[in-house]
């Protein structure tokens, strides 16, 4: 008989993954196929959906951020704070440049 009490098992080159099913239509089930392993593309279609949905998640991530950056143009909150900034920033440049 073999004791184990004392032994943990690693589990930390296991992968964290979930089996998923999603409806697609047969030109993106085509789409994935075909781009499997070209170039520098990954060799698995399971690897072209994480690579597309992370493309689209950054995409989607950026607008926002735009959208964000932009309202910042019109909030006096922000802009005060800004011009706040700009002199401490001149302050200590004159500071350690003089």
């Amino acid at each position: 008989m073999i004791d184990t009490r004392n032994m943990d098992a690693d589990y930390t080159s296991m992968s964290n993954r979930t089996k998923r099913t999603y409806n697609l239509s047969s030109e993106a089930v085509t789409r994935v196929r075909e781009m499997v392993g070209q170039d520098d593309l990954p060799g698995s279609q399971d690897g072209i959906v994480e690579l597309a949905i992370d493309h689209l998640y950054r995409h989607v991530s950026d607008r926002a951020d735009a959208a964000r950056w932009a309202s910042a143009g019109s909030d006096n909150a922000f802009l005060d704070e800004m011009r706040s900034l700009a002199v401490d920033v001149a302050a200590a440049e004159t500071r350690v440049h003089g």
